[in-house]
C-alpha cells in the first residue's frame, strides 16, 4: 500500500498493485484496474517513486524470507 492525499487533504492508502495508470491533467488521477479513479494532490512522479519504493520493499522481504528458508533447511 502507498499513502496518497486526496483533494480534501485526507490521507488514504492505495493498493499499489492495482494501479493501472497515473495521469496529470491538471489534477493527478490514479486509474485503478477496478475502473475506479482517485484524484490526489501528489504529482505523477512522486506517486511513481512511491510505487517503486513499495515494490522494492516487497522484493527485499521476499528475498529475506527465501534466505531464512534456505538457511533453516
Amino acid at each position: 500500500m502507498i499513502q496518497v492525499t486526496d483533494l480534501h487533504g485526507h490521507s488514504v492508502y492505495v493498493n499499489a498493485e492495482l494501479i493501472e495508470v497515473i495521469e496529470e491533467n491538471p489534477d493527478t488521477q490514479i486509474l485503478m484496474t477496478t475502473g475506479k479513479r482517485l484524484y490526489v494532490k501528489e504529482n505523477a512522479e512522486t506517486l511513481a517513486e512511491r510505487v517503486l519504493h513499495y515494490k522494492q520493499q516487497c522484493m527485499s522481504r521476499s528475498e529475506l524470507r527465501a534466505e531464512r528458508t534456505e538457511s533453516s533447511g
